[in-house]
């Protein structure tokens, strides 16, 4: 056997392997990579995670269809647990944040108010899960809420001031009221007059969405 020839042969076919592996990976579509697609994080609770309605009319899957629709390349993730607290949301946000988003949007406290929960201490778990946010890189969302007046008026008018003043010491956007024009309005809601129907969600999507499409159009990535 011609022992020049195998060394050569050999040489030539571990040349040709090594480019036929650096194409592969040039060629390998970058999403496959991960971090390549934008990510929006829906956080919060049951109201988040469509509680009470199929996967597909849960607000962050109409959210996503209306993100597609308009030409964006970003991923909605869904990060809402039913019965989730704001001290809750504190020990998720870490985990959540390793999706690496460009955009939180953050809905939380409803539960803490109708259980007449701190309002110092709610206020305080939302600063530690916007700074995480905003520590991650991601733009953050805000969505405020109302309670019925069970604790009090001073209480029910605080717990709304608390998203006023977030929003203003973080510089965030803020949606006013999550459940505009849904809640409390039977065509709209199940039976306890807070969780939005399909119907309810549709209303809640386009909530979001006027707030949501400056945020993506400024320093976002480029369209599709």
């Amino acid at each position: 056997m011609n022992i020049r020839y195998v060394f050569t042969t050999r040489k030539n076919f571990n040349t040709i392997l090594s480019f036929l592996i650096l194409g592969a990976f040039l060629f390998v579509p970058p999403a496959l990579f991960g971090g390549s697609t934008p990510v929006i994080l829906a956080f919060g609770n049951s109201l988040t995670a469509g509680f009470g309605v199929p996967d597909a009319q849960s607000y962050p899957s109409r959210l996503q269809n209306i993100i597609t629709e308009n030409g964006y390349p970003h991923k909605v993730v869904n990060g809402g647990v039913s019965g989730d607290t704001t001290a809750g949301g504190v020990r998720r946000i870490k985990w959540l944040m390793k999706h690496d988003p460009e955009i939180v949007i953050l809905e939380l406290g409803a539960n803490d108010g109708l259980r007449g929960l701190s309002l110092e201490e709610m206020e305080s778990n939302l600063e530690q899960i916007i700074s995480i946010c905003k520590e991650g890189g991601a733009k953050v969302l805000l969505t405020g809420m109302r309670i019925p007046p069970n604790y009090g008026e001073k209480y029910t008018v605080e717990f709304e001031k608390t998203y006023i003043r977030l929003a203003e010491k973080h510089k965030l956007s803020l949606v006013p009221f999550f459940l505009e024009d849904v809640a409390g309005i039977r065509e709209y809601t199940q039976p306890d007059g807070i969780h939005p129907l399909g119907s309810g969600y549709s209303i809640v999507v386009q909530t979001i969405w006027k707030y949501l499409k400056p945020l993506m159009d400024v320093g976002s990535k480029t369209k599709v």
